[in-house]
């Protein structure tokens, strides 16, 4: 169906980002997946191609740009090819917001011209070994000694965390006995302080090409100029940015169903059983059709909620609503397009294979599907 939400600009940069991904990833997957990273050059070239930048004012090397929109085409144009660019998604869509928003103007001096070389890179440290959703209960602290803060704590599963070059990391600073989310808050630890050290890259079943750390902090000694944002404040400063973090994962998630009914249309009428293409089958026809349907369902939510993520008025639930919604389908359509390619589908050669586990974790990081249920449900006033 006709999507209305792009101009010209949006067209021409989706195709710059379309040869992009041809020439200079897809040919690479492979051995990235084997390495269990995307080198840290590519991401220089992802700069030049101005997608580093996008949201980074022009006095820092960016283009200044208010509209998500053209970050939402690089999540679209990864997906498409069944692509991972490993921690840049999250370092631009999840990461860069909390500088953007909360970093003052030394800060900005210091960091913003690298992030938009892509000379610097980020990752976000929240969940611990122990907590998982529960930010609240986090163990890692922070403690003020003059004008330095000594860190002192573990973080699993984080994104990007090998190849970063800055961790925002979420410490409690203070216990408050009637509120268990008062207290915490955003320091940026850089690579090489002492006392900060990365564990392994974990051996995920999918994103493989995605580098996921553990990290540890022993008494790391950060300066004062390193806290971002106001102390005490971090919670409230996370869930500022959770709509756009959860219609990222939306994003990739309908991006990538719609690869998979692409890859699967074009694998059946290729394929011969019986004599006759798989496509000529009544059942190949109504479970595309129906896949089409779903993704199309999960085009018009994702478009709308774009839309108001740019317009400032898109809330949590609503953006849990359309993570819910699109990752859930995306399960079910791939799942789906996996069965028509038969035994191939499980062959990693075939892009599909790569979709299908690279989607089984969309229902569970940025927030599981049943937190997005709480979420949601919440905003009933159930």
């Amino acid at each position: 169906m006709h999507r209305d939400l792009f101009s010209a600009e949006h067209d021409d940069f989706r195709e710059s980002v379309r040869r992009f991904v041809e020439k200079e990833v897809t040919p690479h997957l492979h051995a990235w997946e084997a390495a269990g990273m995307v080198p840290k050059e590519v991401f220089r070239k992802t700069a030049e191609l101005g997608i580093n930048g996008l949201q980074i004012p022009e006095e820092h090397g960016g283009a200044g740009l208010d509209s998500f929109l053209f970050n939402a085409i690089v999540v679209e144009e990864t997906g498409r090819a069944a692509a991972n660019l490993g921690g840049l998604q999250v370092h631009l869509n999840t990461v860069l917001p909390y500088f953007l928003e909360y970093a003052n103007d030394e800060q900005r001096q210091r960091w913003f011209p690298g992030l938009a070389e892509g000379t610097l890179m980020t990752a976000i440290a929240m969940t611990e070994p122990g907590t998982g959703s529960d930010l609240a209960g986090m163990a890692t602290t922070a403690v003020r000694d003059g004008d330095e803060w000594i860190l002192n704590g573990a973080k699993t599963f984080i994104t990007g965390g090998i190849n970063a070059d800055l961790v925002v990391v979420v410490a409690r600073t203070a216990k408050v006995a009637e509120d268990r989310r008062a207290g915490l808050s955003l320091f940026v630890v850089e690579d090489g302080m002492p006392g900060f050290t990365r564990g392994r890259n974990l051996d995920k079943i999918g994103l493989k090409s995605q580098d996921t750390a553990e990290l540890n902090f022993a008494d790391v000694r950060l300066p004062a100029a390193n806290l971002l944002g106001t102390e005490g404040a971090g919670f409230g400063m996370l869930m500022h940015n959770l709509p756009q973090e959860r219609l990222t994962i939306a994003v990739n998630a309908q991006a990538t169903a719609r690869a998979a009914v692409r890859f699967a249309t074009e694998y059946v009428q290729e394929r011969q059983v019986f004599g006759k293409p798989v496509a000529h089958f009544q059942n190949t026809k109504f479970v595309l059709a129906d896949c089409l349907t779903q993704v199309e369902a999960g085009q018009a939510l994702v478009d709308r909620a774009l839309r108001q993520l740019d317009a400032g008025t898109l809330t949590a639930a609503d953006a849990a609503l359309v993570k819910l919604f699109c990752t859930e389908m995306q399960a079910r359509v791939i799942d789906q397009c996996l069965q028509l390619h038969g035994g191939y589908g499980y062959m990693r050669e075939y892009p599909i294979a790569r979709l299908y586990t690279d989607a089984r974790v969309t229902r569970i990081y940025g927030g599981t599907s049943e937190v997005m249920k709480s979420v949601i449900s919440k905003s009933m006033g159930l």
